[in-house]
């Protein structure tokens, strides 16, 4: 959300904020953009899917933990959190963690 407006009112401060929208939706709305641009963009936002992003990161990081595993000298069975096979380094590590 980005803050439109702030006043102070008898010694405490009011903020006023815009309707919430993505960098992507902020970009489109100003007149920065030529037509070419915009469209390209369209394109690029259309074609992202954001569960295959969230894999494809989740696949990477798995891979650079077990780099980093062989160069320290750690097996990966003993890394391994559960029988999930959900490594520290992944992105749904993290969200699982209270």
């Amino acid at each position: 959300m980005k803050l439109i407006n702030q006043e102070r009112v008898v010694g405490k401060i009011h903020k006023k904020y815009d309707v919430p929208k993505t960098p992507y939706a902020r970009l489109m709305e100003s007149n920065v953009l030529t037509k070419e641009q915009q469209k390209k963009l369209l394109e690029i936002d259309q074609s992202l899917n954001p569960a295959e992003l969230k894999r494809t990161i989740d696949i990477k990081l798995k891979e650079l933990y077990k780099v980093y595993q062989k160069k320290k000298g750690l097996s990966v069975e003993t890394s391994q959190i559960s029988n999930k096979n959900i490594m520290p380094s992944m992105v749904s590590y993290y969200m699982m963690q209270p």
